[in-house]
């Protein structure tokens, strides 16, 4: 307690996480209860045994199997081809000095303060015409632009105090802009793009709004889009939707426990920095 009284930031940090494990634990408690023992016992009683039904049945209704490939297959693309277009912006932007660069950031920033639900319809109108409604290589293109752009005002700053004496150095040994990006801007901006790479994964994992409107058939529906989708149509227990809402974020966490060294390490270079 002395400790957590002469640290206001670890304590912080504390509560931060106990808010974020309990409930948590709490769906995960509710999702291997049986019908029967929720509605005796209640939702925050331990469970006295282990009753997968409502798992399996969540899964097999679902069609659990081909939603988490989709939103794996959309959520990894974006966040490859996002923080590459990222690097390639920012490049441009930090490192070549492109004119009306305070302009072209602007667009950037505006990029990300406006909300999806004014997107809708344009995006839409756009994949119809274009053939790419309820693909998803239409939700891949939307949320990779819409990422890159966060991507590139983010790194754009970075790059922009990167040492001109290398750049300089490396041009001077008859190295390409080309070879400049790939063998030193690459590699020394590695830890800030793992941690582009991993919120950019799960901010599209997370995402409902848009896949609920450009993904309409149960093939190439999302985890987050079947969840709500059948929350609306179909009466579940309780049981059954904790367990739904346990399979629906499980694998964003193991992808981040995954990538959690590489999301470190990448704060805390630029913390040195």
């Amino acid at each position: 307690m002395t400790a957590l009284r002469r640290y206001p930031v670890l304590l912080a940090l504390c509560l931060a996480a106990l808010f974020m494990i309990v409930p948590f634990l709490i769906v995960t408690m509710n999702a291997i209860k049986s019908p029967a023992e929720y509605s005796q016992n209640g939702p925050l009683s331990p469970p006295h045994g282990l009753y997968l039904d409502g798992l399996k049945d969540f899964w097999q209704r679902v069609d659990y199997s081909r939603k988490l490939v989709n939103s794996v297959v959309i959520s990894g693309s974006v966040a490859v081809l996002a923080t590459a277009l990222s690097v390639l912006n920012a490049y441009a932007i930090g490192i070549g000095r492109i004119r009306g660069r305070t302009w072209v950031l602007a667009f950037f920033v505006l990029a990300n303060m406006l909300p999806q639900e004014a997107l809708v319809y344009p995006l839409y109108y756009l994949s119809k015409q274009a053939g790419l409604y309820d693909t998803r290589l239409s939700v891949i293109i939307v949320f990779t632009v819409i990422q890159s752009a966060f991507g590139t005002y983010l790194l754009s700053a970075v790059l922009g105090r990167f040492p001109r004496e290398i750049v300089e150095a490396a041009r001077i040994d008859g190295a390409t802009k080309w070879q400049i990006l790939v063998r030193i801007v690459v590699p020394v901006s590695r830890p800030t793009l793992g941690v582009l790479l991993v919120f950019f994964f799960i901010w599209t994992w997370n995402e409902f709004l848009l896949p609920l409107v450009m993904l309409i058939s149960n093939d190439n529906q999302t985890v987050s889009v079947a969840l709500g989708v059948l929350q609306g149509q179909r009466l579940m227990d309780a049981t059954m939707t904790n367990a739904a809402a346990l399979l629906g974020v499980l694998p964003a966490i193991v992808f981040f426990l995954v990538f959690q060294r590489t999301l470190t390490r990448g704060i805390a270079v630029g913390a040195v920095k």
